[in-house]
């Protein structure tokens, strides 16, 4: 697993801008790290295979640890849930088209915003699951864990023709 800060996938988490489009450290704006130090972008480009699934969510657990991310307990459960079950549909759903995946984590003074990306072109819907199936509700899942946390949660296409689906939950 390769981690490293990078530009953000889709739009910034709403509110203040997310750390990579900040103005610049020490500017006095509220968006340098003199005023957030916990923020930054972190992406890994990982394999599509199911063990990425907890190996992920653990190194997602430790950077927000590792950077003492003022998140309560159910706000970063929330998210290693959603990362979860993001990084599964990626796996399950575009492995065939898309053999890596990535996968990013944003933090800012107010949100936190998980996105995962793949080269797959299909634009996944949150369809009403079957209740006698054991899956298929993920993306159900991911919205209403989102709304509960008062966050968004959105899926784009990206330039290279594949898509990112990512949720931003507040701090």
């Amino acid at each position: 697993m390769h981690g490293a800060a990078g530009a953000a996938y889709g739009p910034p988490p709403p509110g203040p801008r997310a750390a990579d489009e900040r103005s610049g450290p020490g500017r006095g704006d509220g968006t340098g790290p003199a005023h957030c130090p916990y923020a930054g972008v972190w992406r890994y480009t990982v394999p599509a295979v199911d063990s990425t699934v907890p190996r992920l969510r653990h190194t997602v657990r430790e950077l927000l640890l590792a950077h003492r991310v003022p998140a309560a307990p159910e706000t970063v459960d929330g998210v290693l849930l959603i990362l979860s079950e993001l990084v599964t549909n990626a796996v399950r759903h575009a492995a065939v088209l898309s053999p890596l995946v990535t996968a990013e984590v944003a933090v800012t003074a107010g949100w936190v915003r998980v996105a995962v990306a793949d080269d797959h072109p299909y634009r996944p819907k949150a369809l009403q699951a079957d209740h006698a199936r054991t899956g298929g509700r993920g993306l159900l899942l991911v919205k209403a864990v989102t709304a509960e946390a008062g966050g968004v949660c959105d899926v784009e296409h990206t330039a290279a023709g594949g898509k990112v689906v990512w949720a931003a939950l507040p701090l």
